[in-house]
C-alpha cells in the first residue's frame, strides 16, 4: 500500500468558523493511573495544545476519550489532572439528563468530558446507529486519538462518516514524524522487541527492503533462534507457524549475539543464544549485544524504535535502558514508541537530551501505521474508510 501523505489529511488548523460550533474531539487519554492520580502524563501533555487551540477559537468542546479494556474504568484520574489546568465539566453518560443540560448550557470555549466511552458496547463493536448517535451531539469531529486509530471503533471511524472531520495537532505531527520511516536518510537502523511476533512479521517484510540494518530483540529473537535450531528453554515463543525463511539468513537482520536467561533455581547467567538450556528462560538481551549496536547507532542518519529487549515488566530493564542512552547520545533523527520503551527514557530523563528524538503516543497504532502506511482511523479522516 502506498503510504498516506500528511497533506492528504484534513488537520483542523484549517477549519474555518468554528466559534460556536460543538466539537467531538476524540482524544489518546489512556494513561497509567494510581487510584485517582495520573502516573504518566505524557499521553495527556500530547493532546493538550489541540484543547487549548479549539478553547481559543471557542469551539464548544466534547472530550470523549477511553482508558483500558474494563468498563468501569474511570477517566476521573483524567479529569481530576485536566482541571489543575483548565476548568471542565464532568459527566458520567452520553444520554442522562444530567449530561444533556451540560451539553445544551455549553458555552464558547468551554469542556464537557464525558466517562469512559469504552463502557458501551457499541463504541468497540463500531455499531453504525451509535456512531450516528455519538455524531448528533457535535457539528465537527476531530481525531486527536492516534493510539486507538488503529481500532475500528465508533468513536474513531463510525463518528467521522456523519460529521466533517478534522485530524488533530498532535495527530499530523504523529504522521509527520512516521513518514519520514517510508524515504528515510541512511544509513537506517530499525530496532524491534517486544512480543507478538504475528503482528510485527508484516512489519519486519515491509521494512527490509528499506532499513539497512533491522535489529531484533525481545521475545521476537526467540522465534529466529527457534528457527535457527537453537534450544529456548522456558522462553517466551510466538504460537502458530509463520513464513520465516526471507528473514532468517537475510544480510540485513541483527539478533543479540548474547542473552540472560533465568534459570530453574531464579539465579541469571550470561550466555550465547546457542548455548541456551532446556530449563532456561530468556529474560534480557546481554551487554555484548549492546555493545555490539552500540557501532550502527553511531553511524545511523535515521533510527526507528519500538518495543523493549528484554522482559520489561519484570525488571529485566537493564540492556533497554542500556539502548536508550546510547541512542539519546546519538546524532540520527529518531522516532521511539511502545510503552515500555518509553518507560524506559523518561525514568532515565532521556527525552530532554536528544534533538532530534520524537516519541510517538503510539504503541499498535505506530507499528500498523508503518505497516500499513496508513490507518483505519485515518481512512474515516478522508472518507474513504469501509468496514470489513
Amino acid at each position: 500500500m502506498i503510504p498516506v501523505r500528511p497533506e492528504e489529511i484534513p488537520e483542523i488548523t484549517t477549519a474555518l468558523n468554528i466559534g460556536g460550533q460543538r466539537v467531538f474531539l476524540s482524544l489518546g487519554i489512556d494513561v497509567p493511573c494510581r487510584g485517582d492520580e495520573v502516573v504518566d502524563d505524557f499521553r495527556l501533555r500530547a493532546v493538550i495544545p489541540t484543547i487549548l487551540f479549539l478553547v481559543d477559537r471557542g469551539a464548544k468542546v466534547l472530550i470523549f476519550g477511553k482508558r483500558g479494556s474494563k468498563k468501569d474504568e474511570s477517566l476521573r484520574p483524567i479529569y481530576r489532572y485536566f482541571q489543575k489546568l483548565f476548568p471542565l465539566t464532568f459527566v458520567r453518560s452520553i444520554d442522562d439528563e444530567t449530561s444533556k443540560r451540560a451539553v445544551a448550557n455549553m458555552k464558547e470555549g468551554e469542556i464537557v468530558l464525558f466517562e469512559n466511552i469504552r463502557a458501551y458496547d457499541e463504541e468497540t463493536n463500531n455499531d453504525p446507529a451509535f456512531g450516528k448517535k455519538l455524531a448528533a451531539l457535535a457539528d465537527i469531529y476531530v481525531n486527536e486519538c492516534f493510539p486507538v486509530s488503529h481500532r475500528e471503533e465508533a468513536s474513531i471511524v463510525g463518528v467521522p462518516q456523519f460529521l466533517p472531520s478534522y485530524a488533530g495537532l498532535r495527530f499530523m505531527e504523529e504522521v509527520r514524524a512516521l513518514c519520514h520511516a517510508f524515504t528515510p536518510a541512511h544509513p537506517f537502523l530499525f530496532i524491534v522487541g517486544g512480543a507478538k511476533f504475528e503482528t510485527k512479521l508484516p512489519l519486519l517484510e515491509r521494512f527490509f527492503p528499506i532499513a539497512d540494518r533491522i535489529f531484533v530483540g525481545g521475545a521476537l529473537q526467540n522465534d529466529f533462534f527457534k528457527a535457527y535450531g537453537y534450544e529456548v528453554g522456558r522462553s517466551v515463543v510466538s504460537k502458530g507457524q509463520f513464513d520465516m525463511n526471507n528473514l532468517l539468513h537475510h544480510p540485513k537482520l541483527l539478533l543479540p549475539t548474547d542473552v540472560v536467561v533465568s534459570r530453574e533455581d531464579t539465579t541469571t547467567a550470561i550466555v550465547k543464544p546457542e548455548e541456551v538450556g532446556k530449563g532456561d528462560c530468556i529474560v534480557d538481551a546481554g551487554p555484548a549485544t549492546v555493545t555490539t549496536l552500540k557501532k550502527y547507532v553511531d553511524e545511523a542518519k535515521y533510527i526507528i524504535w519500538n518495543g523493549p529487549l528484554g522482559y520489561y515488566e519484570n525488571g529485566f530493564e537493564q540492556q533497554t535502558k542500556a539502548l536508550a542512552k546510547l541512542i539519546a547520545a546519538a546524532s540520527a533523527e529518531t522516532a521511539i514508541g511502545g510503552g515500555d520503551t518509553l518507560a524506559a527514557l523518561a525514568t532515565l530523563g532521556l527525552e530532554k537530551t536528544h534533538k532530534n528524538l520524537f516519541l510517538s503516543t503510539g504503541g499498535g497504532a505506530m507499528l500498523d501505521f508503518l505497516s500499513n502506511g496508513t490507518l483505519p482511523g485515518i481512512e474515516a479522516l478522508l472518507g474513504r474508510y469501509h468496514s470489513g
